[in-house]
């Protein structure tokens, strides 16, 4: 005869031939955990300073020495700028939800990778998202997934290139909450996915549908992309050429001549000199020279947030405009598209296997 688990409603099963009082044991699953950059509570000056402060504080960020840059943060960054990015956070926020759309967007991505997920895998498998900066924070859900009993945990920063300063960090914080667990689970971490087909075929299927939808036609799509210093390339980091061989492999799916599209990187901030060209001036440029009509997509971005509805579409498009263009097509982000969500959820089951 079968020895059975003596069960315990509430907290899982106690093992067999363990005596009465041996902690109950949950049954085994396997967690999928989505990691995005992160997004303040409000747009209030003290939600953005709490938000700015963690997010300009992570070495992987800013790798300036604490001694010079922590004084200039608390003294002069952090008593002005959470005004100004408060302002830009109130022009774009979901007043609905209350909350930014990079949290909304992430909701409904990770709502529908689920549905995916547990539709393939069935309920074994558990989808939860987290935020690097931020709530919810990597602690909170890791301890979730633990406590739902997922022995196994499959960590997915949401960035479709490597860069220190996203999927590095967001993998630092993961395995920092995971030392404080008395009962590791095992974990894997998912590669970048920017040369990935499915998500290159999703790129592109969001181009010609916006170009479809367009009232003119752009004379060149700008892929803009977030910068990093110049300085971390020739330290190793391998972003710049995964963003350039994206815009490569999107050109040769789109069927397109190189001047029909250009890699751009956007965002500069401090002193040194980042990854050129620039997209403000290059948008600039190119009016200048006689591209009147542009587009422009930003491929490093799986949702859509403050660089993008914020940056793109107000400051970018401004000095696109100001130097003599005169039509500017924003393409969106893939979000929650339904080509995008199963390009993930491709990369999410290939990386389960052996596991589910």
């Amino acid at each position: 005869m079968v020895e059975m688990p003596k069960k315990d409603s509430m907290a899982g099963a106690c093992p067999a031939h363990a005596p009465s009082d041996h902690p109950p044991v949950k049954d085994e699953k396997i967690g999928v955990l989505v990691a995005n950059l992160g997004t303040p509570d409000g747009h209030d000056y003290w939600s953005m300073r709490r938000y700015l402060n963690e997010f300009l504080s992570d070495r992987r960020v800013i790798d300036y020495s604490p001694w010079l840059w922590q004084p200039l943060l608390q003294l002069i960054i952090l008593t002005k700028r959470p005004f100004s990015s408060g302002e830009a956070y109130a022009s774009i926020w979901n007043n609905d939800a209350d909350e930014s759309p990079l949290m909304t967007i992430t909701k409904a991505q990770t709502e529908k990778i689920r549905s995916n997920v547990q539709a393939a895998m069935g309920d074994q498998v558990i989808v939860d998202f987290c935020m690097r900066y931020g709530n919810p924070s990597t602690k909170s859900k890791v301890r979730d997934l633990i406590d739902q009993g997922c022995q196994k945990i499959l960590f997915f920063p949401l960035y479709p290139h490597y860069a220190g300063a996203t999927s590095a960090t967001a993998c630092d914080q993961f395995f920092r909450v995971l030392m404080s667990e008395k009962w590791q689970p095992s974990v894997r971490t998912v590669a970048p996915y920017f040369d990935d087909p499915a998500y290159i075929d999703a790129l592109a299927q969001s181009v010609e549908a916006a170009y479809a939808n367009a009232d003119f036609k752009p004379d060149i799509l700008v892929c803009s992309y977030h910068g990093v210093p110049q300085r971390y390339l020739m330290e190793g980091d391998p972003y710049h050429c995964q963003c350039q061989k994206t815009t490569r492999l999107l050109k040769e799916r789109l069927g397109w001549a190189d001047t029909d599209i250009v890699t751009t990187f956007q965002s500069k901030f401090g002193p040194e000199e980042w990854l050129k060209p620039y997209t403000v001036e290059e948008v600039a440029r190119l009016a200048a020279a006689g591209k009147k009509k542009i587009a422009v997509c930003a491929p490093a971005f799986s949702a859509d947030c403050i660089e993008t509805l914020e940056e793109i579409n107000e400051e970018i498009k401004e000095s696109f405009e100001e130097a003599g263009g005169e039509h500017f097509l924003y393409i969106p982000c893939l979000n929650d598209d339904a080509a995008h969500i199963d390009a993930l959820t491709n990369v999410i089951r290939t990386n389960l296997k052996g596991w589910a």
